[in-house]
């Protein structure tokens, strides 16, 4: 997460392994992004309620499948450009590819999804969807509104091209590739009160 005008940068240039000390005694997380510590902002009850229902409804539809789902703890390691970040949520299929052994840093993740606020909307479409893309497993990235009953799913095509499909309201039903499932948009926005689609 960050704002629209740009992340907080928080020190000038650190290696990843005193990034790595920093971030396991911190009481707020921190994004490394080639050398700089990136400071996360907070999210509201609604962010964190349509997170939560969303790897619920992945938790308890991959039970028993190769495909796990996590939460925003987990770091992902984007090798490309020396990024580390956490998405709201991230599905790996089969066994996680650590990242220099470590067990709080991913390389492989199949599905991201992140939820948009009004503060990092531009970073989740823009530069950091540019980041995920560089993510050789990565097949599908999803973007979900706090404020109204939209979901945009970005999906990797064979020729490396990513297409858009939208789903809209609260009546839709989302189809993922991952796993080949389906989720009522209903189940996701759960005790939330949304916007209509504009």
């Amino acid at each position: 997460m960050t704002s629209t005008l740009g992340p907080q940068v928080l020190t000038s240039q650190v290696t990843l392994s005193e990034y790595r000390v920093l971030e396991e005694s911190a009481v707020e997380r921190h994004e490394y992004h080639d050398g700089k510590i990136v400071a996360m902002t907070g999210g509201s009850i609604e962010h964190s309620s349509i997170a939560g229902n969303f790897y619920l409804c992945l938790a308890l539809a991959f039970k028993g499948t190769c495909f796990k789902p996590y939460n925003s703890d987990l770091r992902i390691w984007i090798p490309e450009y020396r990024r580390g970040v956490y998405p709201d949520i991230s599905v790996i299929q089969g066994e996680p590819e650590l990242h220099d052994d470590r067990r709080d840093e991913i390389l492989n993740p199949c599905l991201i999804i992140e939820v948009l606020s009004s503060s990092t909307e531009a970073y989740d479409r823009g530069d950091k969807f540019r980041y995920y893309r560089s993510i050789p497993s990565l097949s599908e990235y999803v973007l979900i509104s706090q404020t109204e009953a939209v979901i945009d799913r970005y999906q990797r095509t064979a020729q490396n091209q990513w297409l858009l499909e939208t789903y809209q309201g609260l009546d839709a039903t989302l189809e993922l590739q991952t796993g080949n499932l389906t989720l009522a948009v209903a189940d996701l926005y759960e005790g939330i009160q949304v916007n209509a689609p504009s």
